[in-house]
This record gives structure tokens, C-alpha cells and sequence, in this order.
């Protein structure tokens, strides 16, 4: 025989309610209303500044559709739309109830950044309508289910911010309907395809950041993509695949083990943040085959700094507004453009420290706006200019100038001493 204990007795009405309230007074089905008090259960509401999120859920209501936070309903009085927690984080703890998946004609679930963990419910691959789902800033366990990979209508999936391990469901990149993928900042680990562009062509933004991957990039990759981002992994191999990725404005590879020389088509100005820094990259930086600058919009950002780049600056970057192409073995003269481009406020940001330079031209009564930063210090230059060095991060070092041995050595022989 049942007790119903202090703890058990307000889950037992619960349920009592949600099965025997008169038809006339539901909007929603003893189903449906079964798996949002299974919901409730699973989750708690931290302390925050605003109204518990699930003060509203009332469940002797006459119109959850309405009364409820978080929910949106179709006219046919089925949820569509289930955002779990307030916009205070964190909201809520717990974990996500399996039963989720009894919502059947839901096609957004959103979790508010909270700390809710354990598994991801591979239940969810059995809600076909959905097309929105966003779990981030939470600490959800395990592997991603491969069931996910069957939601056949999915716009956005964002994962992103949690302890999430294993590798990532092949499947995920044969999502036809697929526009937007965030798995950064996890535990992932493993290799990506090979190639991923027969399977799924329109994804626009893929956010693999900060997490344990492996391996190339993939040989081929959707042409619409326009924002990708692999960095802080452990990735490696050259820089193939990106030349036919002419739609990207935002390509960030820092931080992992790419090798091999920049290919001349990441010099465009439609690519307006370009992040390459913290690699093995070598070789010269390409010169353009055409026009001599680039007109870069306001904004843009390039750093290929912290590789081993070698031969003298193009001047095809020298309207970028942030320019990082310190830590390499860049070597000769800065070119005028660059000068020009500082004067003049286009280049707020220009950092060459800690390479091979041996000339800034800075004309007699040229003067340089005193908001820039532009740091020269640790290179082959004979003189220095004063506001080269004002500006360098601590990181630079305090001294201005190589060793004349080194730049001597580097010159006749084109490596470090």
C-alpha cells in the first residue's frame, strides 16, 4: 500500500489534477499536460532576483496556454513553444525529464542558462516538428544522442557551454534544414568528416570552439557557410578546403596546430575577421594579385600573429582597423602604406613586435594619433618611434630592440639565431 509521505503528497495531487480536471476547463491534452508536470518535476527553481519560473505553472488553471511561462500554443491548442527558465542566470537545476518527447507538435525548446545536468534525452530525435533547439550554459553530461540526427526539419541546434563529451553524431552534418551549429565550449573529441558539403548545404554558422577535436579541416565544406570556428582545439594539417568558401566573413582557427602556408584567398575584404594565430603557420603572407590594398571596413580584425610567417609585410592588410602580426619572422621595411593608414585613423591597432622588421618610415612631421597602438618593440629597427612603444602589452617584453647578433643571423640566414 502507497504512503503518501509529506515529500509525495503534493507530486500525487499534481497528477490528480492533471488527469481528472473537467475537459471543459483543459486547453491542452491529459498527455501533454502529464509530460510539463513531469517537466516540473525534474526541475528546480534556483534563488534569483526575479519570480520563480515556475510560479505560474498551475496546474488547476483553466488555460495553461496562457498562464503558463514558457509556453506558446498552436489555435489547436498544442504546444509549440517551451522555454524553460528566466532570463536570470543561473535560473534552474535538475535535469531534463524524458518525457519531453510526449510534446510532440513542439518546434522550439529553449533552456535558459542555469545548471541543469545528466544526460541529453535521446527522446528528443522523436520530436520531428521541431526547429529550434537551445540547451546552452548549462552542464548536461554524456554524448550527444545520435537520435538528434533525425530531426529532419532542425534550423538551429545550440549545445554549446556544457560538459558534453564524445564525439560528434555524423548524422548531425546530414541535417538538411540545418543552418546554425553550436557545440563549442564542451569536451567533444574525434575527428570531423572528411566532407561534409554532399550532405548538407545550407549551413550558415558552424561553432565547434574550445573543445578536444582532432585531425584536418574537411576537405570540402558547405559553400554557404559564413561564420566558422574551430579554435582552441587540437586540430591540425593545412589550410584546405576554405579556398571555395567565399560567402565566410568570420573564420577563427586559432589556437590548435595548423600547418602550412596561408592560402591568398582568406585576403579578401568580405573575410572581415580572420583569427589564425597560435598555429604553425609558415611561408611568405601572399601578396594580392591585383590592387596593392585592400579597402577593409571599419571593424575588421586579422591576427596571424604567434606563427612563423617569414619575408617581408604585403600591403594588402593596411587598411585592416586591428592588425596583430607580431611573434613571426616577418623581416624588412614596413611598407608606407601602413604609415599612412595609422596616420590617418583607419588602423587603430597595429602590433609587430617580436619579429625581423628593420624599417618604419615615419616622415618628418608625420604625426600619429595618440589613441593608436602600434607596438615595434623586440625587432632589427635602428630607431624606433616613441609611440611603438607606449602601447605594447606586458607580454612584448621590456626590450626594444634584438640583439644585433640575432639580426645579423637571421638576415644572412633566414631563421632564427
Amino acid at each position: 500500500m502507497l504512503t503518501l509521505t509529506p515529500q509525495i503528497f503534493p507530486l500525487f495531487l499534481l497528477h490528480l489534477i492533471v488527469f481528472f480536471l473537467p475537459p471543459s476547463h483543459q486547453t491542452l491534452t491529459a498527455v501533454e499536460l502529464s509530460a510539463l508536470a513531469a517537466i516540473k518535476d525534474s526541475l528546480t527553481d534556483l534563488p534569483t532576483r526575479s519570480t520563480p519560473f515556475f510560479s505560474t505553472w498551475n496546474f488547476s488553471s483553466p488555460n495553461p496556454c496562457a498562464s503558463f511561462s514558457g509556453l506558446i500554443c498552436s489555435s489547436s491548442h498544442h504546444i509549440t513553444s517551451l522555454t524553460l527558465g528566466n532570463s536570470d542566470s543561473p535560473s534552474l537545476s535538475g535535469s531534463l525529464s524524458p518525457s519531453i518527447s510526449n510534446l510532440t507538435q513542439l518546434t522550439q525548446l529553449i533552456l535558459s542558462p542555469g545548471l541543469v545536468t545528466g544526460p541529453l534525452p535521446p527522446q528528443l530525435g522523436s520530436l520531428m516538428n521541431l526547429r529550434v533547439i537551445s540547451l546552452t550554459n548549462n552542464r548536461f553530461t554524456g554524448t550527444i544522442p545520435s537520435s538528434i540526427s533525425s530531426l529532419h526539419n532542425l534550423h538551429t541546434l545550440d549545445l554549446s557551454f556544457n560538459k558534453l563529451t564524445g564525439s560528434i553524431p555524423p548524422g548531425i552534418f546530414a541535417m538538411p534544414e540545418l543552418k546554425v551549429l553550436i557545440i563549442a565550449s564542451n569536451s567533444l573529441s574525434g575527428e570531423l568528416p572528411r566532407t561534409i558539403t554532399t550532405t548538407i548545404s545550407s549551413l550558415l554558422h558552424l561553432d565547434l570552439k574550445n573543445n578536444m577535436l582532432t585531425g584536418c579541416l574537411p576537405l570540402k565544406m558547405p559553400l554557404s557557410l559564413r561564420y566558422l570556428s574551430v579554435s582552441m582545439n587540437k586540430m591540425w594539417g593545412q589550410l584546405n578546403g576554405l579556398e571555395s568558401l567565399s560567402d565566410l566573413v568570420y573564420l577563427d582557427l586559432s589556437m590548435n596546430n595548423f600547418n602550412g602556408s596561408i592560402i591568398p584567398s582568406l585576403f579578401r575584404t568580405s573575410l572581415s575577421s580572420l583569427f589564425l594565430q597560435r598555429n604553425n603557420l609558415s611561408g611568405v603572407l601572399p601578396f594580392p594579385l591585383s590592387l596593392s590594398i585592400l579597402p577593409y571596413a571599419p571593424g575588421s580584425v586579422v591576427d596571424l600573429s604567434h606563427n612563423f610567417l617569414t619575408g617581408e609585410i604585403p600591403a594588402v592588410l593596411a587598411e585592416v582597423e586591428t592588425l596583430f602580426l607580431n611573434n613571426n619572422h616577418l623581416t624588412g621595411k614596413v611598407p608606407v602604406e601602413y604609415v599612412r593608414s595609422l596616420a590617418v585613423g583607419t588602423t587603430k591597432t597595429l602590433y609587430l613586435q617580436h619579429n625581423y622588421i628593420t624599417e618604419f618610415p615615419l616622415d618628418d612631421g608625420v604625426v600619429l594619433p595618440k589613441t593608436l597602438s602600434l607596438c615595434l618593440s623586440y625587432n632589427c629597427l635602428s630607431t624606433v618611434p616613441p609611440v611603438g612603444l607606449t602601447v605594447c602589452p606586458a607580454s612584448a617584453g621590456g626590450e626594444i630592440s634584438r640583439p644585433a647578433s640575432q639580426c645579423a643571423a637571421f638576415n644572412n640566414r633566414g631563421s632564427l639565431y
